[in-house]
């Protein structure tokens, strides 16, 4: 099996125990989207303290990951900063549209039979399609 296809279940069973342990431990969805925005917006004032160490271990794993192995991700991301910009605005706003991101709809929702999430997920799949086909074959940009 290639090693990308490991890394690709490894890193989906992390998330998915994450998923879990934080449903378990805080009684909430894990939606990073959710976590974030209810930082930024203040409506997550009185949960602030689990957020902020939910996105401490969420910068944090990976730093701690590089240090102990020495190993960087390779992406396949674009250079091009204007459509990493535009790209991360777009994704922004469909978070906030869509009330919840791939971690809350995918992961969780779709986990928990959640029909909004496997709706959200197929419709964020078919975006992200769509703008794939769109931005690498048709116009060039990726």
């Amino acid at each position: 099996m290639p090693i990308e296809w490991i890394m690709g279940l490894a890193g989906g069973l992390v998330i998915g125990l994450g998923g879990a342990v934080y449903l378990l431990g805080t009684g909430r969805i894990m939606g990073a989207s959710g976590i974030i925005g209810g930082l930024v917006d203040g409506s997550g004032r009185d949960t602030a303290g689990d957020r902020l160490l939910f996105l401490a271990g969420l910068i944090g794993a990976p730093l701690l990951l590089i240090a102990l192995f020495g190993v960087e991700a390779e992406t396949k991301a674009t250079s091009a900063p204007v459509v990493l910009i535009i790209a991360g605005l777009l994704v922004g706003i469909g978070t906030r549209l869509a009330n919840g991101c791939t971690s809350g709809h995918g992961v969780c929702g779709i986990s928990r039979l959640s029909p909004r999430g496997l709706v959200a997920t197929c419709i964020y799949i078919g975006a992200g399609v769509l703008a794939m086909s769109l931005l690498r074959h048709v116009w060039g940009a990726i």
